[in-house]
């Protein structure tokens, strides 16, 4: 299975799945159709699927042109999602699967930015040695969602959830947000080494125009403080006396950040 990241909107990323033996692709969140017919035609493919992660409009705005040219395709989305994604045909729970590619995903039920966000998780093969994580706008690089429709003790569950996989998945989130997040986790762990050189790494990429996503989730781990809350460094940061009071605090300052 190849990934294909496609630019849409201003800062948004579509990815395709590509499958070159059966020439068959499917799409994650397309905000835009153009973008993904373009690189359909550039590969000889069709289109059979489209994963949606969630409701909002930058992530499902292409369902009905794609459903258009191609009639046959399958939208998938979360069970709670319904009557919110366009056109959408599957209702996925948490433990669910769905396969592409001769490889399965395993459904991941990770409320908080929305009520009802899903991610899609395909693990390691012999043939793969990296999982590949479609987390739409729960998980970013360096930083999380915002919390339109849960909690922060719904979404401290969710990126726990997310924060378990191996460290060798590569985290395909929805947004070029890199560069803001870092500069504002250094703003609360700035001591931290691995985000000075992670900040210093991802803002001369971002100088050349170059994409910072994938990111690999054991980078996450070090660097993204929303993944960080049971750190005693970051709790007395922003003197929370707990995971997710300090979730909490570190979620309203990047609010206002």
């Amino acid at each position: 299975m190849q990934v294909h990241r496609l630019r849409a909107l201003s800062d948004n990323y579509i990815f395709l799945l590509h499958d070159p033996e059966q020439q068959q692709a499917a799409v994650v969140d397309p905000a835009e159709a153009t973008p993904v017919r373009r690189c359909l035609q550039e590969l000889g493919a069709d289109l059979v699927a489209i994963f949606n992660t969630h409701h909002h409009s930058d992530h499902v705005g292409a369902n009905h042109q794609l459903l258009q040219q191609f009639p046959a395709v399958c939208v998938y989305g979360g069970a709670d999602d319904r009557g919110r994604i366009p056109r959408q045909q599957v209702f996925l729970q948490e433990g669910d699967r769905v396969e592409f590619a001769k490889r399965t995903a395993e459904v991941l039920f990770v409320p908080g930015h929305t009520r009802a966000h899903i991610a899609y998780y395909f693990p390691p093969t012999a043939e793969a040695e990296t999982g590949e994580l479609f987390c739409g706008d729960t998980l970013f690089a360096g930083g999380c969602g915002r919390l339109f429709e849960g909690t922060p003790t719904q979404m401290v569950a969710s990126l726990s959830k997310l924060r378990d996989l191996p460290d060798r998945t590569r985290v395909w989130c929805a947004h070029e947000y890199t560069l803001k997040n870092l500069k504002f986790a250094l703003t609360v762990d700035g001591n931290n080494p691995d985000i000075l050189e992670r900040f210093a790494a991802v803002k001369a990429a971002r100088q050349q125009q170059q994409a910072t996503v994938p990111s690999l989730l054991g980078v996450e781990k070090l660097t993204n403080p929303f993944l960080r809350w049971d750190q005693p460094a970051l709790q007395a940061a922003v003197k929370g006396n707990s995971p997710v009071q300090t979730f909490g605090r570190l979620r309203g300052m990047k609010d206002r950040f």
